[in-house]
């Protein structure tokens, strides 16, 4: 049997609050209209990412522990019911089969995910089945996937999650404010999101594959940002191209320059597409060497994500036991 993964995440969840809220800013156009991102040298430095570090045995355990304490655990199919939400919360709650977990000496680490997320419909269902467990459940709003319907029933999906229950809300962007540079409004939008949110943190979703070119994309999170934006994020998953390293490496930076310029430091969450641990490695390398450590937490990272739980649980039992395991020693619920 390997031996125990580093003494460094022996407390994965510490809680499972958030970082100080991002206040905004005031509409400054200069701020992020000069931007310009070239394209090629993003992708150059992208591509170095996953061949720059390399995580090995107990470390490799470690860090596969952390990614799952990122892991916004999540369903979003149209064939949901309470029951399939209901397990999934379990599966949240105890994310790893506890042979596996003991024979990590984890047992009494108190390891979750990070959150829960799924539709308006089912957040009572999550809350009732998560109650005591301390993990936040996160509703998608304003229309989502494409966010087209008025803006008044957006902000109306977005008080009646938070009257349901949920207590961090991931909303979609107008895409057509960005792709007819019409920032104002897309500000005026996400600061109206931020009002109707309340107490509970607002993630904003950029639909990277749908803004056209990088810049656009570097835009985009700036103004989520000075609209209070808590967290941006890539993607919905319902795009044909959803998170990859050069957007997440564009928006990461901008939160660097944001986080240089007020002090306020806002989350990352890239989704859709992510299924392998090793590639959660990859993301957690990216935050680590883009930003610092204080990122590899569920305050300020999360991965959105419902297949990459299942791959990371099998790497870990190879750990343990020198053998994969078959997907269905690994279910979801």
């Amino acid at each position: 049997m390997a031996g125990k993964p580093s003494s460094n995440v022996t407390e994965l969840n510490s809680g499972h609050g958030h970082a100080g809220r991002n206040p905004g800013l005031p509409f400054e156009a200069e701020l992020f209209g000069s931007l310009r991102i070239n394209r090629s040298a993003v992708e150059r430095r992208a591509a170095t990412l996953g061949t720059r570090r390399s995580v090995k045995k107990n470390h490799q355990a470690a860090w596969l522990l952390r990614a799952i304490s990122l892991i916004d655990l999540t369903t979003l199919a149209g064939d949901d019911t309470p029951g399939k939400v209901r397990r999934l919360c379990q599966k949240a709650r105890r994310p790893v089969r506890p042979d596996v977990l003991a024979a990590l000496g984890m047992s009494h680490a108190g390891l979750t995910t990070a959150a829960v997320c799924v539709y308006h419909n089912q957040i009572q269902v999550a809350v009732k089945a998560l109650e005591g467990s301390g993990i936040p459940v996160a509703a998608v709003s304003t229309g989502f996937p494409a966010g087209q319907i008025p803006l008044e029933l957006k902000l109306a999906q977005v008080r009646a999650s938070v009257a349901a229950g949920a207590s961090e809300i991931d909303i979609v962007i107008s895409r057509a404010h960005v792709l007819t540079g019409n920032w104002r409004a897309l500000y005026d939008e996400i600061a109206a999101y931020r009002e109707a949110c309340g107490d509970a943190h607002l993630k904003t979703i950029l639909a990277t594959g749908e803004l056209g070119t990088l810049t656009q994309v570097a835009k985009a999170s700036w103004v989520c940002m000075m609209g209070g934006a808590d967290f941006i994020k890539t993607s919905t998953g319902k795009e044909s191209v959803n998170a990859t390293l050069p957007v997440s490496l564009v928006m990461v930076r901008a939160i660097r320059d944001y986080l240089e310029l007020t002090g306020h430091a806002v989350g990352y969450k890239p989704a859709g597409g992510i299924s392998k641990a090793k590639e959660a490695l990859t993301y957690l390398s990216l935050m680590k060497e883009e930003l610092d450590s204080r990122w590899l937490r569920p305050q300020l990272f999360r991965f959105g994500a419902s297949s990459l739980l299942g791959d990371i649980e099998r790497q870990l039992e190879h750990h343990v036991s020198g053998s994969y395991s078959a997907s269905h020693r690994h279910p979801m619920g």
